[in-house]
């Protein structure tokens, strides 16, 4: 737990406060979206980038080949059975029942996904987006099974980031990698463009631990249903599907979520957050402790 004086001096340099008032606020972003500059050689084209720099999100579609999907999808499916019955903190469970939802870390625990966040030609957009060296903060395998699939509500990973975890500015991105063919109507990914612009703070003090229920379920750090209307009716909401193979890069502060998969098409997806070295976590701006290393690393594996 922070002593008061290292809460107070959080509180203090806090750029986007959340989670401290009984009313939810917008706060404009204060932090770049893309921190390089562009030139003919760089790992996207210009276009790409104003795509990413305006919408918050890149999908890039037959990134990885067939080959590498299916090593990776035979690793899914031998995890899922190794888990199945075996308890372990890394290892979450869908609400309500004890099928596997998500398996973290995957990045330290396994060699074989170890490999994917280490991609080269992955890792040369990220580094190039996020304007330098970055590291691993969060990964995990989720696996959204047909007929039971559990929905993800909206939100917007920075706020969580930077409330539990200590993440100072908006210097971080996804990478959601489809294993299987993504369509409409099986549990796909929902985003609303330009959302990250702004930061919606949230209401509710954070409970201790919260993290262990916030993997199933999310009660806290979930905007507001007005915000929401709002940043959809300024906008749209958008659902970036392909083939499995492809890539979605979306923003930290990018606003998303996901409904339950009722089809009979499974959609699991290797999910890897990156950070920047030059923005590593702090001490939590909930003045709580830290969240495992399993969810936020605070050292580069």
């Amino acid at each position: 737990m922070q002593t008061s004086d290292q809460t107070r001096l959080n509180q203090i340099q806090d750029k986007y406060p959340s989670r401290l008032t009984d009313k939810p606020h917008r706060v404009k972003r204060q932090d770049p979206v893309v921190y390089s500059q562009w030139s003919d050689n760089d790992p996207l084209t210009r276009e790409q980038l104003e795509f990413y720099e305006k919408h918050g999100y890149l999908f890039l579609e037959g990134f990885f080949t067939a080959g590498e999907i299916g090593e990776w999808r035979k690793e899914l499916g031998r995890l899922q059975q190794h888990y199945l019955t075996l308890s372990s903190e890394e290892v979450i469970r869908e609400p309500g029942g004890d099928e596997v939802r998500s398996i973290f870390a995957v990045h330290r625990n396994n060699e074989v996904f170890r490999s994917t966040a280490d991609h080269p030609k992955l890792k040369e957009i990220v580094d190039y987006l996020l304007g330098g060296p970055t590291y691993v903060h969060q990964s995990r395998i989720n696996y959204k099974p047909g007929f039971t699939g559990k929905e993800f509500y909206w939100h917007s990973d920075f706020e969580t980031w930077h409330v539990e975890d200590g993440m100072p500015s908006m210097r971080a991105l996804s990478c959601s990698i489809a294993l299987e063919d993504n369509f409409i109507y099986n549990g796909a990914l929902m985003v609303i463009p330009g959302s990250h612009k702004e930061f919606i703070a949230c209401v509710g003090q954070t409970p201790e631990n919260h993290y262990k229920d916030s993997l199933r379920r999310q009660e806290y750090g979930v905007p507001d249903q007005m915000s929401l209307t709002e940043l959809a009716h300024n906008s749209s909401i958008e659902m970036p599907v392909g083939k499995a193979g492809s890539v979605l890069l979306f923003d930290c502060n990018l606003m998303h979520g996901s409904a339950s998969n009722i089809s009979p098409y499974p959609r699991s997806n290797v999910f890897i957050v990156y950070n920047s070295l030059d923005n590593r976590l702090q001490a939590p701006y909930s003045g709580q402790a830290p969240r495992p290393e399993f969810i936020a690393a605070r050292e580069q594996a």
